[in-house]
């Protein structure tokens, strides 16, 4: 079946820098709209990033992390990225990617089909 793992996450100061990856498997990944998502404990599932299919000429962020997040995607790596930096305390949590079928660039995790299991991004300060 679809498969969605990610990596890169792990322990990191306030400041500092880390760059997450998602690989799929069992799906033709041009073909999908690609997101970042994350939880933090005791909170819903918030959306970070995400990036058109096809090519990705499209990226939408959430506010908290514009212009210190950038989402990229390499379809003959079957993988998105997310590339964190100036990383913070409120940044910690259980990041997952998440992958639409066909559809455009959604904020809503109900709108995404596949999902990995997470990484863990904890931010010190």
């Amino acid at each position: 079946q679809v498969q969605l793992v990610e990596s890169g996450g792990g322990l990191v100061q306030t400041g500092g820098s880390l760059k997450l990856s998602c690989t799929a498997s069992r799906l033709t990944f041009s073909n999908y709209a690609m997101a970042w998502f994350r939880q933090a404990p005791g909170k819903e599932r918030e959306f970070v990033a995400a990036i058109a299919r096809w090519r990705g000429d499209t990226t939408d962020y959430t506010d908290s992390v514009k212009g210190r997040f950038t989402i990229s995607r390499d379809n003959a790596k079957n993988t998105v990225y997310l590339q964190m930096s100036s990383l913070k305390p409120e940044d910690t949590a259980l990041y997952y990617c998440a992958g639409r079928y066909y559809g455009g660039l959604s904020m809503l995790p109900q709108d995404y089909l596949y999902w990995g299991q997470g990484t863990q991004v904890t931010v010190s300060s």
